[in-house]
């Protein structure tokens, strides 16, 4: 029976050839694998030649070589392409391999190497037990060891002349450059190279800061392992680089710089961003697009979207358009300029549909195609979105949105035979409908943080240094008929608006004159429970909820006369209703006088299943506690 073993002093080889030229020059290096176990989405272990050991890093694009066996811990891989690197705060260096090759399964014990003297010369012998069955196999360090499976062993060279054979001249240059993956890269190397394809392009923006004006931009890069790493430029580099990386194409890119990642500003997963300058060394890879991935999508269900309010990643998410608006203008308050703004509404398998707002270009010219096709009801899928809490839970793109309609994507498809099979006929809810901002940022339902009225009147410095959130379980108890209820609102933006010299009405956020407006709610209403009451300031969408009704219809009703007057009817019809209340209680300032601001955040008639749901888990909490 043929022996595996591992190459005598292949640590040592390493070592004195951190960084190879090329992986066709490098000697055969075998090593047994040792501590294998998974951390993040990437492998650690002890690479060992029997003599010396060093610490490894597989990356997450050999999970299915792990996770079939072909790498075991205790087994034996040909290192076939790596490089060795100094990691930040780590003493010691570790070996990335980036091609490797399963020579043999898990062995049953560690291959030890000794030095015997014998005659004055020294002769080394190897100890190992080779005859490995799949019974005596275990777990160890979490990863399941399987029987030795058949396994045809290439070289990196034989599958790059295979895959790459018919590469243009230009591309046969390009692999003759020492290419090093996304992962391997830290601040503290020297000069390397990468193949990377733009997945998402920012447009251009000018920033104004105590250095001056600039501009910048950035563009989002992934490798052929799926690794990504945003990189920007500014002023100069920008527009020097600015037309040259087009989303969808692959490039070379040389002499950049890295740095920690500012997660503040960066929603690639990556531990370090990437500085492009004006000397850096930019190439299109021609004809080499098809090796590198395209753009990867993580995508989040609607109904899960509450998990991330107000968070600092961004999400993907894919759903069938149920309406799109027409283009709107949205004046910014930082600068007063307009800025285009289109909403379309999506819907997945969760029976929840969300607002998705385009801006820019993302509102006229692919919101347009959405608009012309929307009686299709195409399928949308949408990488890196903000999402935000207005209406409970929204979505808002971002310059580096990516935004696929009818992608090729097994997920489409998938959503597309859910909805021509049932999801038209469905019935739909807003994932916003009892979901409201939390102080973590958070989406919280109506049975978080429930409290009485009297928790939030006895306690009068309640939000003094920031909003704070409380659900409450109570009644409408008082809604004043004779208080001002509503204002007049722009179509557009909703902001208040003024009569018009001659005819219609002015508004000031969007610096124009409309003929017709809006009512919306805006009023005071007192709410109870069995421990007190309180006043609470109630907007449009929750008031709409409450009296059941728009405020153009209920404007309507006011002004008709009699004794059955169905105004007073409607605001009689709306008290008394068990309800469920989420609140922000806030300090505001009132003649040099602090007072307590309660506000309604969401309203939702009392779910009795969730709230026999809520008291048993009360009641079973009082009984652990006693």
């Amino acid at each position: 029976m043929e022996v595996n073993t591992v190459t005598p002093d292949a640590i040592s080889k390493i070592i004195a050839s951190p960084s190879p030229d090329s992986s066709e020059d490098l000697p055969d290096l075998v090593v047994q694998v040792i501590d294998l176990k998974a951390v993040g989405n990437r492998f650690m272990f002890t690479a060992s030649d029997g003599k010396q050991k060093l610490k490894g890093i597989l990356q997450s694009s050999f999970s299915d070589m792990v996770s079939s066996g072909s790498i075991q811990n205790m087994g034996l891989i040909r290192v076939l392409d790596y490089t060795l690197n100094d990691i930040p705060n780590k003493p010691e260096k570790y070996l990335l391999v980036t091609k490797c090759e399963s020579v043999s399964p898990a062995l049953e014990t560690e291959i030890k190497v000794e030095e015997e003297i014998e005659d004055g010369s020294a002769a080394k012998r190897q100890k190992q037990e080779v005859d490995v069955k799949a019974e005596d196999m275990k777990e160890a360090a979490g990863i399941m060891l399987k029987p030795k499976q058949e396994i045809v062993a290439k070289s990196a060279a034989q599958i790059i002349n295979e895959q790459r054979g018919n590469a243009a001249p230009a591309a046969r240059m390009g692999m003759t450059r020492r290419v090093y993956p996304l992962a391997s890269l830290n601040p503290y190397q020297g000069n390397w190279t990468i193949k990377v394809r733009v997945t998402s392009k920012a447009t251009m923006r000018t920033y104004n800061n105590a250095r001056g004006e600039g501009n910048v931009f950035n563009v989002e890069l992934t490798d052929e392992d799926g690794t990504q790493i945003q990189a920007t430029m500014f002023n100069a580099a920008a527009r020097k680089f600015y037309d040259t990386f087009q989303a969808g194409k692959v490039y070379f890119i040389s002499k950049g710089t890295l740095k920690v990642a500012n997660k503040k500003f960066n929603t690639v997963h990556n531990d370090y961003e990437m500085t492009i300058n004006e000397n850096s060394v930019v190439e299109e890879a021609s004809d080499e697009g098809v090796y590198i991935p395209e753009t990867k999508f993580n995508f989040v269900p609607i109904d899960q979207l509450g998990l991330h309010v107000n968070g600092k990643d961004v999400v993907d998410v894919i759903g069938v358009v149920q309406n799109v608006s027409p283009t709107m203008s949205i004046r910014r308050k930082i600068n007063n300029e307009m800025i285009p703004k289109r909403d379309i509404t999506i819907a997945d398998e969760s029976k929840k549909t969300v607002v998705v707002s385009l801006w820019n270009d993302h509102a006229t010219t692919l919101g347009q195609e959405l608009l012309d096709m929307a009686d299709q009801s195409p399928v949308i899928a949408i990488k890196s979105v903000k999402v935000g809490d207005f209406q409970g839970v929204s979505l808002s793109a971002i310059s580096k949105s990516v935004l696929k309609i009818n992608p090729d994507l097994p997920e489409s498809r998938q959503l597309r035979s859910w909805y021509d099979s049932e999801g038209k006929e469905a019935s739909l809810a807003s994932v916003g409908a009892g979901m409201t901002p939390s102080p973590n940022g958070g989406g919280r339902s109506m049975y978080t943080d429930r409290v009485p009225i009297s928790h939030i009147t006895s306690n009068p410095s309640l939000g003094d240094d920031k909003p704070v959130f409380f659900s409450l379980k109570a009644y409408i108890s008082v809604i004043r008929p004779d208080q001002a209820m509503w204002y007049r609102a722009c179509k557009t933006c909703n902001k208040k608006v003024t009569e018009a010299i001659g005819s219609g009405y002015w508004c000031e956020g969007c610096q124009k004159n409309e003929e017709e407006c809006n009512l919306r709610y805006v009023m005071v209403a007192k709410i109870s429970d069995a421990s007190g009451e309180t006043w609470v300031s109630t907007f449009n969408e929750q008031a709409e909820i409450i009296i059941g009704c728009p405020a153009d219809e209920l404007e309507k009703l006011k002004s008709q006369e009699g004794e059955d007057n169905l105004f007073q009817t409607k605001l009689k019809e709306a008290a008394w209703e068990p309800q469920t209340f989420r609140v922000s209680v806030a300090q505001t300032e009132y003649n040099n006088e602090k007072r307590q601001r309660v506000t309604l955040r969401a309203v939702a008639p009392l779910d009795y299943v969730a709230e026999t749901s809520y008291l048993l888990g009360e009641i079973t909490k009082m009984k652990a506690s006693q």
